[in-house]
């Protein structure tokens, strides 16, 4: 007798569409696309629009058979499934010439001018470090560049909440003109994030330009702004107490040796500011800039700094005195400062004592990194005053520079300190401290 029943079926079969969306968000697009040929059900879960919201495409320099494969599966699914897409990373790996270059503007311009016309979702869009200045950009090939981008921008002008251009690397007219397409339409533009760190080339003094005053004004909900230092002014931090202080949360400032920063900012328009933003934290980070003097015109009372990094990028300098700003500068954000970074070669100079007070004065301070010269006891004494409660301490990151090439009994203390506050340690801390031969 013929058995006429149905064949039965695997669990598989009855899994849930949104069980089933989420398996398919773990694959990568090939092991999609096969998955997509089990049956109808399968396929019809590749064309949900919650998978292609998401989309990173990188451009290798001197791209492998398996990356230019990889590249070129990305493009045709963004095509495919662009009308869907939320998040664009394009991501730019070792250009190292002209060909390069000017492939990947051929390619970007029919990409943007695809989403331009298909996509009314998009609210995200980073391109760091496209490096506009390098001589691997032909003039005419960066112009076309930045003017599909622009056009671009004024398109998705509407829709946008997140830039992020960090490392651009263009003048200041150009990089004034893609500001500007974010509020082409309406006069106004209302992203939120904006990243335009190292946005200008040749270290100009944005500050006093009229073009980039103009084109900041348009800004009116910014939540996160990311900038050099030489962006900063009177006039800039008005324009953000009038159209963003509602909305301003965290201001992240560069400041680097090269970029001028050396205009006088007055600590009036800082407490303006901070008093018509009352979320308002800034975060500042310090490249090669550590003279006294220096940070003394930047680092103003009035500022509410949450975080601030210095780092030497392992030059020294005898003018680079720390004790004056570990003693006298960086204690007025007692009460705000959370974040601490000091990434020193002070071989000239020893620090334990001042960053130990520093630490303890600082009643809000959360995390802290440290790379310099310091005594292995410093790391007793921290120890001892966070098992104390003398801080609140959750992260402790430090790397203690030795002037010679053996540090076997620097290791050796290190243990033994860490044995002693072991219980410490493990419950409570993110811990991680070790020796560095500086020689």
């Amino acid at each position: 007798m013929e058995d006429d029943s149905e064949p039965e079926q695997s669990s598989w079969a009855h899994l849930p569409d949104v069980c089933l969306r989420h398996v398919f968000h773990w694959l990568d697009d090939r092991d999609r696309s096969r998955a997509a040929l089990v049956c109808k059900k399968w396929s019809c879960a590749m064309y949900s629009g919650s998978l292609w919201r998401r989309r990173t495409i990188t451009f290798y320099g001197r791209p492998s058979r398996a990356h230019t494969l990889k590249l070129q599966s990305a493009l045709w699914y963004v095509k495919k499934f662009g009308k869907y897409l939320e998040h664009l990373e394009i991501k730019l790996s070792n250009p190292y010439n002209t060909a390069f270059t000017q492939k990947f503007q051929v390619t970007m311009k029919g990409l943007l001018s695809h989403l331009g016309k298909c996509n009314s979702h998009l609210v995200s869009l980073s391109i760091k470090y496209l490096e506009l200045d390098r001589l691997i950009w032909k003039n005419t090939v960066r112009a076309q560049f930045i003017k599909n981008l622009a056009t671009f921008l004024k398109k998705k002008s509407k829709q946008l909440d997140y830039l992020n251009l960090k490392g651009a690397g263009v003048t200041l007219e150009e990089g004034c003109e893609l500001l500007n397409s974010l509020s082409c339409l309406t006069n106004k533009s209302f992203v939120s994030e904006i990243n335009i760190e190292d946005f200008f080339s040749l270290h100009p003094p944005v500050y006093s330009s009229t073009l980039f005053h103009q084109a900041m004004s348009k800004f009116h909900s910014l939540v996160i702004l990311s900038l050099n230092y030489n962006c900063i002014s009177d006039e800039l931090l008005d324009i953000l107490r009038k159209h963003s202080a509602h909305s301003l949360h965290t201001l992240n400032i560069k400041c680097h040796i090269h970029d001028p920063h050396g205009q006088v900012v007055w600590g009036m328009s800082w407490a303006n500011l901070a008093k018509r933003a009352p979320k308002l934290n800034v975060n500042f980070f310090f490249e090669r800039v550590m003279k006294h003097d220096h940070l003394a015109r930047i680092l103003l009372a009035e500022i509410p700094v949450r975080s601030i990094s210095l780092r030497s990028c392992y030059f020294s300098d005898p003018d680079w005195t720390m004790r004056p700003t570990l003693t006298n500068l960086l204690p007025a954000y007692w009460h705000v400062l959370q974040k601490l970074t000091l990434e020193l070669n002070n071989d000239h100079e020893l620090l334990d004592d001042e960053l130990l007070q520093l630490i303890l004065s600082c009643k809000r301070l959360l995390f802290l990194k440290v790379w310099a010269f310091l005594s292995v006891t410093f790391m007793e004494r921290l120890l001892q005053n966070r098992a104390e409660r003398k801080c609140i301490l959750t992260t402790i990151k430090v790397r203690i520079y030795i002037a010679r090439q053996e540090s076997s009994e620097e290791d050796r203390l290190l243990y033994d300190i860490y044995r002693k506050f072991k219980y410490l340690i493990d419950s409570e801390l993110n811990y991680f401290v070790i020796t560095y031969p500086m020689v």
